[in-house]
């Protein structure tokens, strides 16, 4: 049988000692043939890691009536996402090598063999979101999108958990709560780095007191250790007012301020191998040791986290917070976990988001006066946020992002 492989092909000539057609063997030597081809028609060779079960991930919950939640899972919907832009994505040199221009031309190459969402919101803010599990085995990425959470106020969090996903789950769910109740009992005298400060210290607490009494509870990281003390999450969050950007981060996910085409980071990720954050290591008795990057004892990549409290108190849940004037040149906010910014720049980042931006303008008649509330929540500039979401992440994913990938970009311009 092994000999007669190459006729399966049917590209060679028949052998000169085959019996004429009549003959009983040349009769048996067809009916193995067509058996042959029968298989090689039926059997399709897997794609890379398609033996790993595929974690869903959950929908987003979001305020407000008019939410789409659809999963990026048709080749048409890719399509329209990219085609406006991927040109200039080559012309501008964005695109590398020819394996990073297949990928993000091909429509959903890599985000169909993944799950993703894009959430909108039609009326109370302008916003996309794509979140997806990528080449890792388990999403631990988790969103939080809370349009006009406490009066005029919105909040946006990205939050990419470690060692499991329940810390970044439980931030999702509370955090913007913490934060409600902060900024409601601060009143007039309301001072944000004190605000968010307390908010992510009560989150972190909330996380111990849960960690504490896990054993009863359903987690996977049960497996690793029984009181789940070696499961944290960054978190970077943003609450934006009429006049102010708030932006408190604690970890390595990051916010980036695109301004009149510049990108302008309003957060610094905590690296172990930051100088200051070195030295309060050190001080604190702890130590940084180079294993596939700095890693506090040698174990975490970042310098502060809510969780991780077998790390404490080299590793801590206080935020750096900025808090940024708004003005007529900004034009949106990317918030993304550390699977997008390993592999892409601040200054590309904000060229592709403002290019979707760009791309997509509402139509003259739309701008007359007494339909600006109508505009400013209109499906234009918000379908642009999340394409604009969407091409970011397959950019992650061409260039071989290895890590849960999350996008979330806010358009922030005022007069539309």
């Amino acid at each position: 049988m092994a000999g007669m492989c190459c006729g399966v092909v049917g590209e060679t000539e028949t052998p000169s000692t085959v019996e004429p057609s009549g003959g009983r063997q040349a009769r048996r030597r067809r009916v193995d043939i067509h058996q042959l081809k029968f298989l090689a028609s039926d059997v399709v060779a897997p794609l890379p890691g398609s033996g790993r079960k595929r974690r869903k991930v959950e929908s987003l919950e979001m305020i407000g009536n008019n939410v789409d939640a659809k999963a990026l899972t048709t080749p048409l919907e890719c399509e329209k996402v990219v085609q406006p832009c991927h040109m200039k994505l080559k012309e501008e040199g964005h695109l590398g090598s020819s394996s990073e221009t297949e990928t993000v031309l091909n429509p959903c190459k890599l985000l169909s063999e993944t799950v993703g969402e894009t959430v909108r919101d039609e009326e109370s803010s302008r916003f996309g979101i794509t979140t997806v599990c990528g080449r890792r085995r388990d999403m631990e990425d988790a969103v939080a999108v809370k349009p006009s959470f406490s009066s005029d106020l919105h909040f946006y969090g990205v939050y990419d958990g470690h060692g499991c996903s329940h810390v970044a789950m439980k931030c999702k769910d509370r955090m913007h709560e913490i934060v409600k109740e902060e900024v409601e009992n601060s009143g007039e005298s309301l001072e944000w780095k004190e605000t968010m400060a307390k908010s992510f210290s009560q989150m972190d607490k909330e996380v111990t007191e849960w960690s504490e009494g896990a054993s009863s509870s359903n987690c996977r990281c049960e497996l690793q250790t029984p009181q789940c003390d070696a499961v944290g999450s960054t978190a970077v969050v943003a609450v934006v007012t009429p006049n102010e950007i708030v932006v408190s981060n604690c970890g390595d996910s990051r916010a980036v301020l695109c301004r009149n085409g510049v990108a302008i980071p309003l957060s610094s990720d905590h690296k172990p191998d930051r100088p200051d954050e070195l030295t309060r290591i050190e001080e604190a008795g702890g130590r940084v040791i180079y294993w596939d990057g700095a890693r506090v004892l040698g174990v975490l990549a970042m310098s502060r986290a809510i969780g991780d409290n077998y790390l404490k108190p080299y590793v801590i849940p206080e935020p750096e917070v900025t808090v940024t004037e708004r003005t007529a040149e900004d034009e949106c906010l990317i918030l993304a976990s550390d699977g997008l910014w390993d592999v892409v720049s601040n200054e590309v980042a904000c060229s592709v988001a403002r290019m979707c931006l760009n791309s997509q303008k509402p139509p003259s008649p739309l701008r007359s006066p007494g339909n600006e509330v109508n505009v400013a929540g209109g499906e234009y500039s918000d379908k642009a946020c999340s394409d604009a979401s969407i091409l970011l992440t397959k950019l992650a994913l061409a260039r071989r992002s290895s890590d849960n990938v999350s996008v979330v970009v806010v358009d922030l311009r005022k007069n539309l």
